[in-house]
């Protein structure tokens, strides 16, 4: 299939008609050649499926089969879809119909499967395979010697699919319809973010042009995660999916200034949004004289009364700012164009029409009654001036609120402006205001447990006509604002209805891992279900030391003798010196985002969320709950990031919730 792609992309200049098509042929024939790329490491197919007459249930919008379609026979399931030379399915992709059964067959209900096939392939090699006859009443589930051997394999280099292991109520939310935002409350290990990833490369499988038109969107909480999960849907062939942070997405302007936390909560409230709408419509004024615009020998004149039913007419409509003012234009000209048509008995050109609609006094009665604005100018405008933040805030914010946010002392312009990151939801609010935002079909939000309200409501702009999947783990909310309730965000987020699922059992964080983790729950004020894992193969161990520094470079060399990962997880502002000892003992850390097998990598513990690693060692709870006000949320995360073994080595006494 690859060398056919590569033949058809070579050949394609000379078979299309004209240079725009053999362009456009090009475009598409490079982009099927990347999407057969090939992973030597990476098996075609990971299952079989023999089925007797097996009814397939295609998805209620699209889908290859009818509902009522009966199939029997043997296939073989895998990451896409493999035809032999002639076109006929060697391998079925693992989002066809028919492979639904795969994941989602049980003893109970065998969905017309006899047997069910699974592979255990190491380092592309075939090294074993394990049958289940369904029709018999034979079903392994949780006891499968393969799946738990593909769970518990250690975790090495960015994350992996999971296509090969996914569970049925994993599956269930995978394959929910386009249509539908779902919210997923998961427990650390769960796999809420392999389902994320897994139902953007499902939708675009299944909706696959109108994807492509209107974009899949993964938002994630940093860049160092968002490096961890690249290679994910590439593996699975689909390489047109943008990935950003919140503040990359939003970003307009460049972030040089820090707010103080009490500024980053004003500016998060949604109570902003309100300040922001005011200020921006108070900018309106009714025109106070007629229009006249020369015309040659003629000079065309519009009434101030006129002028004023424009204004009104247009603001009642309730159009985006700029758009309301361009219409105001039109409206005038459309004004001045009767007047024409009149006199001379026939309809000026357009050319006529563009001119009038530049002519200078038109322009000078439109910036008096509806001003030009921008984003950054707005926000720079309410922050710089207190009177006219008080003005815009009356009956909203307290004048202490009033007085966190306002500049003391503001740069000259807008452009000269030091802009913090909170700033970013305020001009991005105003944007919003001012013009249309474009929607994208589909949006995943991981780690959406901190986003704020403000940020929440620029998503929402961006999904207006798309769908969501919104994943998060309340007991990690680590940000000043965040979600303690998933009703408040999916209503921010313009998703009030989206049904709320629970993921509670997890399959890679250690039972001894999430055992103590669970020690803080009661502390963190969310109303979730502790987490319950399935391995009992973890290894944890808890150490009061005297020498923090040499007993973590100790935890390390110990560490490397073990296959996987490891991360040192400490405050942010223990970091350099960390690193300074592990250099100084001669192990280079590595980068972030591309752990590697036997080296360490030494994390901040407020950019850990997301990532794992199989050995984790934790440097002092104590002064990573100090750190924050939400320092035990942190350290819930900090310590589930261990897939294997975790160490915790201490000199302070532990926070008194983790001693239970």
């Amino acid at each position: 299939m690859r060398l056919r792609a590569e033949q058809l992309y070579a050949s394609g200049a000379s078979v299309a008609g004209d240079p725009f098509a053999a362009e456009t042929l090009g475009i598409a024939l490079a982009r099927r050649v990347a999407e057969l790329a090939d992973n030597p490491r990476t098996p075609l197919f990971f299952g079989r499926l023999d089925l007797l007459d097996a009814p397939i249930r295609g998805p209620q919008t699209g889908g290859a089969l009818p509902v009522d379609e009966t199939l029997g026979g043997r296939f073989h399931i895998g990451r896409r879809h493999v035809t032999d030379e002639h076109g006929e399915p060697l391998v079925l992709d693992w989002r066809a119909p028919v492979s639904r059964a795969f994941y989602r067959a049980s003893a109970r209900d065998p969905q017309g499967v006899q047997i069910r096939r699974r592979f255990g392939i190491v380092e592309g090699q075939l090294t074993s395979f394990e049958d289940e006859h369904l029709d018999r009443g034979e079903e392994l589930g949780t006891a499968s010697r393969i799946l738990t051997e593909e769970i518990e394999r250690p975790r090495v280099g960015p994350m992996r699919d999971i296509v090969a292991t996914i569970q049925p109520e994993q599956d269930e939310l995978v394959r929910a319809d386009l249509d539908t935002s779902v919210c997923v409350q998961g427990a650390p290990g769960t796999g809420k973010t392999a389902v994320g990833l897994h139902r953007a490369a499902y939708l675009l499988y299944l909706h696959r042009e109108r994807l492509r038109r209107a974009g899949v969107l993964i938002v994630g909480p940093n860049q160092a995660f968002l490096g961890y999960i690249a290679a994910v849907l590439p593996a699975l062939g689909e390489l047109e999916v943008q990935q950003s942070t919140i503040e990359d997405l939003i970003g307009r302007v460049p972030v040089r200034a820090t707010d103080p936390v009490k500024a980053q909560v004003v500016k998060h409230d949604p109570r902003m949004a309100e300040v922001l709408r005011r200020a921006l419509w108070s900018r309106l004024t009714r025109p106070e004289e007629p229009l006249q615009v020369s015309d040659g020998a003629y000079r065309w004149r519009v009434s101030v009364e006129a002028l004023r039913r424009v204004v009104d007419d247009v603001w009642r409509e309730g159009p985006h700012y700029a758009l309301g003012r361009e219409r105001a234009r039109a409206r005038i000209v459309s004004l001045l164009q009767r007047q024409a048509e009149a006199k001379s008995g026939e309809s000026p050109p357009e050319t006529w029409a563009r001119k009038m609609g530049k002519a200078k006094p038109l322009t000078e009665v439109l910036d008096g009654a509806w001003p030009a604005v921008t984003p950054e100018g707005l926000v720079f405008d309410l922050l710089r001036d207190a009177e006219l933040l008080a003005r815009a805030a009356d009956g909203i914010l307290t004048a202490d609120e009033q007085a966190a946010i306002v500049w003391p002392k503001p740069a000259k312009t807008a452009r000269s402006a030091k802009w913090s990151a909170a700033d970013l939801v305020l001009i991005d609010e105003a944007a919003g205001l001012i013009e249309r935002q474009a929607s994208v079909g589909h949006i995943v939000l991981d780690e959406a447990q901190d986003l704020s309200p403000m940020q929440c409501r620029a998503i929402a702009r961006r999904s207006t006509h798309g769908s969501i999947t919104l994943l998060g783990d309340l007991a990690q909310g680590t940000a000043p604002w965040a979600a303690t309730d998933w009703t408040e965000s999916l209503r921010h987020l313009g998703k009030p209805n989206a049904g709320v699922v629970p993921l509670s059992v997890g399959f890679r964080v250690p039972d001894a891992v999430v055992t103590l983790a669970n020690r803080l729950l009661p502390a963190l004020a969310v109303n979730i279900p502790p987490a319950v894992s399935l391995r009992r193969d973890g290894e944890l161990t808890v150490q009061a030391v005297d020498d923090l520094t040499t007993a973590t470079v100790a935890e390390a060399k110990t560490a490397m003798a073990y296959p996987g990962s490891i991360g040192v997880i400490a405050a942010d502002h223990q970091i350099d010196q960390i690193r300074a000892a592990l250099e100084l003992a001669g192990m280079q850390p590595v980068d972030l985002d591309s752990p590697v097998a036997g080296q360490v990598t030494v994390v901040p513990a407020t950019l850990a969320k997301g990532l794992e690693y199989d050995h984790v060692i934790v440097i002092e709870p104590a002064a990573i709950v100090a750190a924050e006000p939400r320092g035990l949320h942190r350290l819930y995360v900090v310590l589930t990031r261990a897939v294997s073994r975790l160490s915790v080595l201490h000199r302070e006494p532990l926070p008194a919730a983790l001693v239970g």
